[in-house]
């Protein structure tokens, strides 16, 4: 039966049909990298998850998919002492595997770690990479060795993370993107913010929309908003200290198609399902499977 013949029986009001699954949509996102700690200064924001969405993923009916809901990244504590760690990655595993990349870390010395968003560096370091189509790269730190330091922003899913300019500014996360997969518009995957230096009064960065983690000042930096895949902010100090950088924001996961198709026989996982404008959503926060 064609999908107009479908639509038109719906339009006349009959319920009930049951026809099988054959691909469904998706959006994978991976947990978000961590924010660098600093002994002094601002340390760098983390990357966010990557993020993979499209349609057309094929199902085997019979057959569970597996789905990989990714953890963030811890933040970094001290400076160097204790780094940053990378995002978890997130994937859906049937005929095919879809695996979006954990987010990169902060960086406190050295170069910004790479991810599906690339973490940011500070102290004289470099960007992370991101991935190709699911991510930016980190931002540039910034320091004068002597009168303050600041870490640059994270990169999102939809910019890069921001460099810092010689007098403080310009270390924002990098920002997120839009999807309207569980029926409301949410933005997942922005970079974590750079951390600040009370030392000469430069600014914290925020977090990239989507997540991402308000950069510290006087160690206020945020955590990555869980289950968008929000990468951590970097921390701030103005005196030695052992401060810590904001942990990267878990993954998610969700699979949506038209409702008037069948009901998946099984999840584990504990999925959250409903359905919502013509479709039937399925919603992961922790790893699980579904079998149709």
């Amino acid at each position: 039966m064609s999908l107009s013949r479908i639509g038109g029986i719906l339009s006349a009001g009959l319920t009930g049909l049951n026809f099988p699954v054959a691909t469904v949509e998706y959006l994978c996102v991976a947990g978000g990298g961590g924010g660098a700690g600093v002994a002094v200064g601002g340390g760098a924001g983390g990357g966010a998850g990557g993020l993979l969405s499209a349609t057309g993923f094929a199902v085997t009916i019979g057959s569970a998919i597996t789905i990989t809901v990714g953890a963030g990244g811890a933040g970094g504590q001290n400076g160097s002492t204790i780094p940053a760690v990378v995002g978890v990655d997130s994937s859906i595993a049937g005929g095919t595997t879809i695996t979006s990349k954990g987010g990169g870390f902060g960086s406190y010395t050295a170069t910004g770690g790479p991810g599906g968003s690339g973490g940011s560096s500070a102290n004289g370091g470099t960007g992370g990479l991101g991935t190709s189509g699911q991510g930016n790269n980190g931002g540039v730190g910034y320091t004068d060795a002597a009168t303050f330091l600041c870490g640059g922003g994270g990169g999102g899913a939809g910019s890069v993370g921001q460099t810092v300019a010689t007098n403080g500014t310009n270390n924002n996360g990098g920002t997120g993107l839009n999807s309207s997969i569980t029926g409301s518009p949410i933005q997942y995957a922005g970079g974590g913010g750079g951390g600040g230096d009370p030392r000469a009064t430069k600014a914290a960065g925020l977090g990239g929309g989507g997540g991402g983690g308000v950069g510290g000042y006087s160690n206020s930096q945020q955590a990555g908003l869980y289950n968008t895949g929000g990468g951590g902010g970097g921390a701030g100090n103005g005196t030695a200290g052992a401060w810590f950088g904001g942990n990267g924001g878990s993954g998610v996961i969700v699979i949506r198609y038209p409702s008037y198709l069948a009901p998946a026989k099984s999840t584990t996982g504990s999925p959250e399902s409903y359905v919502t404008g013509g479709w039937r959503v399925y919603r992961w926060v922790a790893s699980g499977t579904i079998t149709f």
